[in-house]
């Protein structure tokens, strides 16, 4: 699932391809009974009212809150996209043969991870944005701008852990909410720190020496502070090198990033930990339902 770096260099590309441009028509190939009544283009009704209601606005910005990319659109409209676990948004000049939207050959849209295109937006440039879901986990819904702040999706999220307002202790307020919590899942949670997921937390806890069973309540001060600092540093780190895609993530301009090229702990299960002077064995345990990768040695476990 694309966490803060792709979400963030998601939206980054489309603030600048975007605004000013105009929603011209839109098109989807969504639509479950399972979604029926619900807030999301998958329920055919809504997709009716969202294209109403969409078509015809001026892009304004894009931006990221938590693991969403938010556009923001004339008339005091947001559209809301949550790519879920294998969506990405992708820009350029593609052509739509009556079934499906082809993109231009020879460039990285055509990647096969790229192929899986269930939404798209004509834009006024002769572009389309569009959303490629292999596994049609995503979500997209249009919202009122001036309550965004109060929607479902937004309201209940925790702080943004690149924001200037994170301070250190912030950080402990926010892991004092689950003290009893394993910190994998924790710092997973996002009610408790908003964007960071699988591949992050595992990176943060090796960078910062401490194993992914410890209990939130139970880690010493100076382990928390080498916790917030890594999360800090790794994050911003995986922004620069444009997100993680060592599975199906691509940016909008279809390419991949190169965090995946530096993992230390992430799907790095039976290799010697890369730490300096440690002589650990990457481990890999399934905590919450989702896999968890740490040292034998370095990561302490409290307890």
């Amino acid at each position: 699932m694309p966490e803060l770096p792709e979400v963030t260099t998601t939206a980054n590309i489309l603030n600048q391809k975007l605004k000013g441009l105009t929603i011209r028509d839109v098109w989807t190939d969504y639509g479950s009974s399972f979604h029926a009544g619900k807030q999301n283009i998958k329920d055919k009704n809504y997709f009716t009212y969202f294209k109403k209601v969409v078509t015809g606005k001026k892009f304004l910005s894009v931006s990221r809150r938590a693991k969403n990319v938010l556009m923001y659109l004339s008339d005091n409209k947001t559209v809301l996209v949550h790519m879920k676990m294998t969506g990405h948004l992708l820009y350029g000049r593609y052509v739509f043969d009556g079934k499906h939207w082809l993109p231009p050959r020879g460039t990285p849209l055509d990647d096969p991870f790229n192929g899986f295109i269930h939404l798209a937006f004509s834009l006024s440039n002769g572009n389309t944005l569009v959303l490629s879901d292999m596994r049609k986990f995503a979500k997209v819904a249009v919202l009122n701008t001036k309550t965004l702040a109060t929607a479902d999706d937004i309201e209940k999220l925790g702080p943004e852990p690149l924001e200037r307002t994170f301070t250190f202790a912030v950080f402990q307020k926010c892991l004092a909410q689950k003290p009893a919590g394993k910190i994998k899942t924790v710092l997973m949670d996002q009610t408790v720190v908003a964007g960071i997921g699988n591949i992050y937390s595992d990176e943060v806890l090796w960078k910062s020496g401490i194993h992914p069973l410890s209990r939130a309540g139970k880690i010493p001060v100076s382990y928390l502070k080498l916790l917030y600092k890594a999360i800090q540093t790794i994050l911003a780190q995986g922004i620069r090198l444009g997100g993680d895609s060592l599975s199906d993530y691509r940016n909008p301009l279809g390419e991949k990033g190169g965090y995946q090229d530096i993992h230390k702990a992430y799907r790095r299960t039976g290799e010697r930990c890369k730490r300096a002077g440690c002589r650990g064995i990457m481990h890999r345990k399934v905590i919450g339902g989702r896999s968890a990768h740490y040292c034998s040695v370095h990561q302490k476990l409290f307890r």
